[in-house]
């Protein structure tokens, strides 16, 4: 009986220690880097209260971006990875998608949104252009991108890239 009891709470111990081993109570992002926490408490004069937000960013560096050209403009999708770089973003290289758009728009993978925003509004796209990835995305992989951005014609015309068709 002794021995019975001794086996099963030795059982339940090392149960325990694995199972934290492969569930840690901190979780890591998405790419498996570090992210950074941002707590923002703003006054509210009239009610006298206040609010606090937090929100959860990763580094650009370890944010890698595809970016795919779905325009008829040459060399669209290396121009927006140009004026994506400086920024410091993972670029992956760039890549044509699989169908035509009519109009550019950044995709990201969960956890991945304002990092998708902050893309879109340097590029100069509007909010309604930034939306979760699904398999409809007119991308053949997103690979190991975390955000992905479809080049349209509206996006292609701003670049320096040649018109000519593809």
């Amino acid at each position: 009986m002794v021995r019975a009891l001794l086996v099963l709470v030795l059982f339940v111990v090392v149960t325990v220690l694995v199972l934290s081993e492969i569930h840690p109570a901190t979780t890591k992002a998405a790419s498996g880097s570090a992210s950074e926490s941002t707590t923002t408490t703003i006054q509210s004069k009239p009610a006298h209260h206040s609010t606090t937000t937090t929100t959860t960013t990763t580094p650009p560096g370890n944010v890698p971006v595809l970016v795919a050209n779905a325009s008829r403009v040459n060399g669209a999708a290396a121009a927006v990875s140009a004026q994506l770089k400086p920024a410091g973003w993972a670029l992956l290289p760039p890549t044509n998608a699989s169908t035509e758009v009519t109009a550019s728009h950044v995709y990201y993978v969960a956890g991945f949104k304002p990092e998708a925003d902050a893309i879109a509004s340097s590029l100069q796209l509007p909010a309604t252009s930034v939306g979760p990835y699904t398999t409809a995305a007119p991308i053949s992989s997103i690979g190991t991108a975390e955000v992905a951005v479809v080049v349209g014609p509206d996006l292609a015309d701003k670049t320096s890239a040649s018109s000519t068709p593809s």
